[in-house]
């Protein structure tokens, strides 16, 4: 995690630098002992925990936190214990009061990876196994790693399958790039989308899946080239 250390007094940051060094998934960048100098680095930087002391003489920790658009992570540091309360109603993730041990901040720094971590697995879309393909009045399950290629023929789409089969809907080929994890599926043509995996041989002109020859469109001739 890459955090940030904010106090008025250099002897404190020293202590959160040493502490923090100590702790091997804590990466600390920066410390400031000026707060409005913190945030201009944070309209530059990536930052996922900051320390924050509560009581400094230009901006409080707490107005500065709210002044946050997106806030980190934020683990309170003070001497003051009477600014807890106030602290965790701004969703501060723990409140280290001052002088600290080295277990306790390792306890605030657990907390902190725990829901970072849990942030970022909420973030990671899992890719979909199928896609339900409409059919008239019914919903047909799909299993996304069984399409060869789908072409459009006039009204209809059609969706080619591993067995040789295939379905047709009405959904345009747009609408149905847009159901297709784009790891997986290119576009060659505007009529036609492929299973990048399918994929025997290409040219500049033309793909083969097998002894299928799928045409490439001039517009879509660099997205074969990247492959």
């Amino acid at each position: 995690m890459i955090a940030i250390a904010i106090d008025d007094e250099p002897i404190a940051l020293d202590v959160v630098k040493s502490l923090a060094s100590k702790v091997p998934f804590i990466s600390l960048q920066a410390v400031f002992t000026n707060a409005f100098e913190a945030i201009a680095y944070l309209q530059q930087n990536q930052v996922d925990l900051i320390f924050l002391d509560i009581k400094m003489p230009d901006i409080s920790g707490i107005d500065f936190l709210n002044s946050l658009r997106h806030p980190p992570l934020v683990i309170f540091t003070t001497a003051y214990a009477e600014h807890a309360v106030k602290g965790f109603e701004l969703n501060a993730l723990d409140y280290l009061l001052k002088p600290f041990s080295l277990s306790r901040f390792l306890k605030a720094c657990n907390k902190a990876e725990e829901l970072y971590s849990l942030r970022k697995q909420s973030t990671i879309s899992p890719e979909p196994l199928h896609i339900f393909i409409k059919d008239g009045y019914e919903q047909i399950k799909v299993a996304i790693d069984h399409i060869t290629y789908i072409e459009a023929a006039g009204n209809y789409t059609q969706i080619n399958l591993q067995d040789n089969s295939s379905l047709s809907t009405r959904m345009p080929i747009g609408e149905m790039l847009n159901l297709l994890p784009a790891k997986k599926f290119i576009r060659t043509h505007r009529a036609f989308i492929v299973a990048k995996n399918r994929i025997t041989r290409f040219d500049r002109v033309q793909i083969w899946i097998g002894t299928q020859l799928i045409p490439i469109g001039p517009t879509y001739a660099q997205c074969i080239q990247d492959l």
